[in-house]
């Protein structure tokens, strides 16, 4: 299959007249008028290639994707239902691009069936953008496809995390500086030290008597009140309340 060449930019535009006599060729099934339109209209095809445009996947096959998804457009445009050609033109050229990207640049390999997933959604996608000229809702997209609004989504979160981000890559700090991901991703750690306080604590508890040792067990272990740990021993509120000070000093004193 021959791609549509780039039109001179010195030819002749169309005005809307002239593009509506060859929408009405075309309809008749005149092959010139078909492709006097895809070449019209291939500017339009290569500046949305141009958004998708990576370092891994050459311009080159990117617009000719585009060229494929405005043919289709071509054939399947129906002028009177009296919707812009671009506006319809535009999710079908989108969704052969992203298809390109789902079949051909997979960073992290899915599930077979997770792949068919992304590819039954964004198909949908790219089908209703063109009956409804907006996005449509995830609802929409369900009852489009026969599954539940929790399905499409776990497809759309899949379809999100199978490129990881480089961690090279530059973000915008508060300041407006440009530092790498890596360093403003994970915080310290509150809890070590509190596994050090705890190593510290168990090693001390040896030096505590049997009463001691328990209530303290009841209390941070065990998480009970200070009533539930004095009906436990057999014991006042206000002993416990005791014993517990002067265990924690003993500890505070050792460490």
């Amino acid at each position: 299959m021959s791609y549509p060449q780039r039109r001179d930019l010195n030819e002749h535009e169309l005005n809307p007249s002239e593009e509506r006599r060859l929408w009405e060729r075309k309809g008749a099934g005149d092959e010139r008028a078909r492709e006097e339109l895809v070449r019209h209209y291939l500017p339009f095809a290569e500046a949305m290639a141009k958004r998708y445009r990576t370092a891994r996947e050459p311009h080159e096959d990117l617009e000719q994707v585009a060229s494929m998804g405005l043919i289709k457009a071509v054939d399947r445009f129906e002028p009177d239902r009296g919707v812009p050609f671009k506006g319809f033109a535009g999710p079908t050229i989108l969704g052969e691009l992203k298809r390109h990207f789902r079949d051909r640049v997979w960073t992290v390999r899915v599930p077979r069936s997770v792949q068919e997933g992304i590819a039954e959604v964004e198909t949908a996608t790219a089908d209703l953008e063109s009956e409804l000229q907006r996005t449509p809702s995830i609802r929409e997209i369900a009852e489009h496809i026969g599954k539940s609004e929790t399905d499409v989504l776990e497809v759309m979160e899949a379809n999100l995390n199978r490129r990881p981000v480089s961690m090279d890559r530059t973000m915008r700090t508060d300041e407006d500086d440009s530092v790498p991901a890596s360093e403003r991703i994970g915080t310290e750690d509150q809890s070590f030290e509190l596994v050090e306080g705890r190593l510290t604590i168990e090693q001390e508890l040896p030096h505590l008597d049997d009463r001691e040792r328990r209530v303290i067990k009841l209390r941070f272990a065990d998480d009970m009140t200070q009533s539930q740990i004095a009906a436990e021993i057999g014991c006042s509120q206000m002993q416990v309340s005791r014993i517990l000070r002067g265990a924690l000093a003993k500890l505070r004193e050792r460490v």
